[in-house]
């Protein structure tokens, strides 16, 4: 295959060369022709590598990783140069995106790549026997991730990180319920904090494959951003003992919410009716030592600003109860304006409750006060 400048430009992120089709870098939606590249995706990449590489540093088996919808491959690409690994798998149905991903090889004298042109499910197959799998399998569609829960997780060797993005946001927010339903298998509910409700029905339906395969899933890190969702689970071969699957109860006439393994139909403050989102996983979306040690390889690579702010945040919510605040819902019922984040959080504090900032929105707080206890310390801020 041939690269003509006029269609293709050699471009650098991180520290690895990358062929990419040159109005992937103009257009305002990246075309899908003559292969898929998003260069607005880069911070996504960029928190690939120090999670993937936080996770590396003490894993002592095999490091394989295999990368089932790779595109042109910048993904796992960077991960074998930038992080050094044994062997890395790149699979996708376009031929020219893997000509490509070759190139790019090259390109950075990447000799333990391996290439695969086949549907991704049975590409992970090939993959699933113990002995043979990877300790890193990484999920990118467009759309929805769960068709691919069960064949991603059979690929993933004991202890492996399992890393699967959502781009379906339409469903996960609650604008198609039914559909959400099918494909995860519970209900959103739209509120203010719809990104963590739709990263944890991904999640509690993963959890569920997972318990029908006899493994545990253990959230690591994930990741919210405006165009996806994005996942991080350590794979462990041994049933899941733990109540991590229930309901999000939550209150649109008070503005209470909790979690809760069974439905309440009646809010426990106001007692108007509730919505209930779920079934989804209620556990921690965050391993606290898994995020430290991300924020101990940034120095190390060439990543965006934001990844530090973005773990800085993860770190401080990591052990935080579920479901966050933000300013302006609660000045809204309040019929006033928001304080400052910084002044309620010390306030919450001071007033024996836990908080944080959390890094889903830019004017979220989580807490483990109530509704009605948060709008008493608001009104004694000045």
């Amino acid at each position: 295959m041939e690269f003509p400048d006029e269609i293709f430009q050699e471009i650098v992120e991180g520290d690895t060369k990358l062929l990419v089709p040159k109005k992937s870098l103009t257009d305002k939606v990246p075309p899908k022709k003559p292969a898929f590249f998003n260069p607005k995706a880069r911070v996504n990449r960029d928190l690939s590598i120090i999670a993937y590489a936080g996770f590396l540093r003490n894993f002592e088996n095999p490091k394989i990783m295999l990368e089932g919808l790779s595109g042109i491959g910048a993904r796992g690409l960077r991960v074998a140069k930038e992080i050094g690994i044994e062997n890395l798998v790149i699979n996708d149905l376009n031929p020219n995106a893997l000509k490509m991903a070759e190139h790019s090889a090259n390109l950075n004298e990447l000799k333990n790549v391996e290439f695969s042109e086949k549907e991704v499910c049975r590409f992970f197959s090939k993959y699933s026997r113990k002995g043979e799998r990877g300790s890193i399998v990484d999920i990118d569609p467009f759309g929805s991730p769960a068709a691919f829960f069960d064949c991603g997780l059979r690929a993933t060797m004991h202890g492996g990180i399992l890393s699967t993005a959502a781009t379906d946001l339409q469903v996960l927010n609650g604008l198609f319920q039914e559909a959400c339903k099918r494909k995860y298998g519970g209900i959103p509910v739209r509120t203010e904090y719809g990104n963590e409700i739709a990263i944890r029905l991904v999640l509690g339906c993963l959890r569920v494959v997972a318990a029908r395969l006899g493994v545990e899933i253990i959230p690591m890190f994930v990741e919210s951003e405006m165009h996806y969702y994005r996942t991080y689970v350590k794979v462990l071969n041994r049933p899941d003992q733990q109540e991590n699957i229930g309901y999000i109860i939550h209150c649109k006439s008070c503005g209470h919410r909790k979690t809760s393994l069974q439905q309440e139909l009646k809010c426990e403050l106001c007692e108007s009716k509730t919505s209930i989102a779920g079934p989804l996983w209620i556990g921690k979306l965050f391993d606290k030592e898994f995020v430290e040690n991300m924020s101990k390889e940034i120095p190390n690579y060439k990543v965006d600003k934001i990844c530090e702010k973005t773990i800085n945040k993860c770190i401080k919510e990591s052990e935080m109860p579920a479901t966050y605040y933000t300013l302006d819902e609660i000045a809204s019922k309040m019929k006033r304006s928001p304080p400052k984040l910084e002044s309620l959080i010390e306030n919450l504090q001071k007033n024996n409750f836990v908080s944080s900032v959390t890094a889903f929105n830019p004017t979220g707080f989580r807490t483990d006060a109530k509704i009605n206890e948060i709008k008493k310390i608001i009104q004694s801020i000045q």
